[in-house]
């Protein structure tokens, strides 16, 4: 089982190698579409390489109301420990 600081580690490279946003950007107040410049296309992607690192599948409304780097730390960590 992963700890939260491994999820948020994990959620970090995956937003530095697949979508290039830059380290200094990444913090746990961080929103994903007005201060990462994600779109809805990225946040699939995301949510596919987050289905990679949980083994689950993660239902697209489970992400519907993710607006930070630690809402999507909190969700990914939740479907870890069901």
């Amino acid at each position: 089982m992963m700890t939260r600081e491994e999820v948020y580690l994990s959620l970090s490279e995956y937003l530095r190698d697949l979508f290039e946003v830059p380290a200094k950007d990444i913090t746990p107040e961080a929103r994903l579409y007005e201060d990462l410049d994600l779109d809805s296309i990225d946040a699939v992607d995301l949510v596919v390489k987050l289905q990679g690192l949980t083994g689950k599948k993660i239902p697209p409304e489970e992400f519907k109301t993710v607006r930070t780097v630690d809402d999507v730390v909190d969700r990914v960590y939740a479907l870890l420990e069901e």
